[in-house]
C-alpha cells in the first residue's frame, strides 16, 4: 500500500458525506496512484486502466456509508479495488490452454533458453525482466480467475496469506489451496511449453 500520501482523516470523510464536492476531488486526488497501482497489477489484459479506475471509485463513493473502520479507509478502498479487477477477470472468463504458437519470437527465444522455472514456484522467473513477465502474463491466461488474483498477491506481489484475506475475504485455507493449484498449472502450462520449444529447436 502507498504511504507516502497524506492520510485520509474522519474530517475528510465527513465533508464528503456531506456533500463537499472540493473535498471529495481532493479525497480521489489523494487515493488515486493508490488505486491505479493495483488496477494496472491486477487488471484483465483487455480493460483500460482508466475505467477500471473510475469504476472503483464510483464504488467508493456509492458506498462510503458502509466504511466503519477500525482498518485505515486506504485499505479499505484497496479491497474495493482487488474485488473489482476480480469482478472484471469472472466476466471475461479468459481461461484457455496456453500454445507456444502464441508467443512471439523474442519470448519463444527467451523460453527456449531459460532453465526450468520449477512446478512449485513458476513465478520465480529468471532472465529478461521483461520477457519474462510477458511470458507469465500469457501463463496466467490458463488459469481461474481466483487462481491468478491469489497468485499475483502471494507471488507477485509478496503479501502474506493473512492479507490475501484481509483483501479478498477469504478463509487462509482457501488461499493456500487456491495457490497450490494455481501454481501446479503454471507449471504444468510451462512444461507444456518447454517440450514445444524443444520439439522446435
Amino acid at each position: 500500500m502507498d504511504t507516502n500520501h497524506q492520510p485520509v482523516t474522519p474530517d475528510i470523510l465527513s465533508a464528503v458525506r456531506a456533500g463537499d464536492e472540493t473535498v471529495a476531488k481532493e479525497l480521489v486526488e489523494m487515493l488515486y496512484p493508490l488505486v491505479i497501482s493495483i488496477v494496472r497489477r491486477h487488471r484483465p489484459r483487455l480493460e483500460a486502466e482508466e475505467d477500471l479506475s473510475q469504476e472503483v471509485f464510483m464504488k467508493m463513493f456509492t458506498r462510503l456509508h458502509q466504511y466503519s473502520g477500525p482498518r485505515a479507509f486506504e485499505h479499505w478502498v484497496s479491497k474495493i479495488a482487488v474485488n473489482t479487477c476480480y469482478d472484471r477477470l469472472r466476466r471475461q472468463n479468459t481461461r484457455k490452454v496456453m500454445s507456444f504458437a502464441e508467443l512471439d519470437t523474442e519470448e519463444a527465444q527467451f523460453l527456449g533458453k531459460a532453465e526450468s522455472f520449477g512446478t512449485d514456484s513458476p513465478t520465480s522467473i529468471e532472465g529478461t525482466p521483461g520477457l519474462a513477465h510477458e511470458v507469465l502474463e500469457k501463463l496466467f491466461t490458463s488459469l481461474r480467475p481466483k487462481e491468478q488474483m491469489v497468485i499475483r498477491l502471494l507471488d507477485l506481489e509478496e503479501k502474506t496469506v493473512n492479507e490475501v484475506c484481509a483483501l479478498l475475504d477469504w478463509k487462509a485455507s482457501r488461499v493456500r489451496v487456491t495457490a497450490m493449484r494455481a501454481r501446479r498449472k503454471l507449471g504444468q502450462a510451462l512444461e507444456s511449453l518447454e517440450q514445444s520449444t524443444v520439439l522446435l529447436s
